[in-house]
């Protein structure tokens, strides 16, 4: 048999005389001789049961570790992996440990990465076609949380790819600029190499 305990965690932030200012309900399922360990350890530091659970998730993200080398816990990358917005912890997760996505998070990604317009870029080549590397300092979080929905909604396949937004995927050709002086010599705007 297990027991559910409603748990709220919260974001702590000193302001005046609260220090909670913002908690998310969670439904934890314990067994029964969990809850009941649980229940002491919390008795022991003086904490209501959420309040324990909370605090003793907080403490083991220090030994959850994200790369397969054993380098990084999510304690350590804690900073960089989080943000307000969901599509920017979206990407930055994404860009860091890409192993850690679920199949329709990896759906979602591949649309975001191959979207130009998302990204700081370059034309390159004979074609001039627009590329850029996939790196969170070329990336525009800016337009991705604009159009975070639409991605959102292709990936889920309740919108088709076609209506992502598009970008210049080569650069436009510009016709030479001469100009004829009254001698009748064209005039060109090229430096002479001499």
């Amino acid at each position: 048999m297990n027991t559910e305990i409603p748990m709220t965690t919260s974001d702590r932030r000193k302001t005046g005389g609260g220090k909670l200012s913002r908690s998310e309900t969670v439904s934890v399922r314990l067994d029964p001789k969990l809850r009941y360990l649980a229940e002491l350890a919390a008795k022991r530091q003086r904490r209501a049961l959420s309040s324990y659970i909370e605090w003793a998730i907080e403490n083991s993200l220090a030994s959850v570790h994200l790369d397969l080398n054993g380098n990084a816990t999510i304690a350590d990358e804690a900073e960089a992996l989080w943000d307000v917005d969901e599509a920017d912890r979206f990407a930055k997760l994404a860009l860091r440990h890409q192993d850690l996505l679920t199949h329709e998070e990896q759906i979602l990604w591949k649309l975001v990465r191959e979207n130009g317009l998302l990204w700081h870029g370059r034309y390159v080549g004979f074609d001039q076609e627009f590329t850029w590397d996939v790196e969170e300092q070329s990336l525009i979080f800016e337009r991705l949380r604009e159009h975070w929905s639409l991605f959102q909604k292709v990936a889920s396949g309740e919108l088709g790819a076609k209506e992502l937004p598009t970008w210049v995927r080569t650069k436009p050709k510009q016709a030479p600029t001469t100009t004829t002086t009254k001698n009748g010599f064209e005039d060109m705007n090229d430096d002479i190499p001499f």
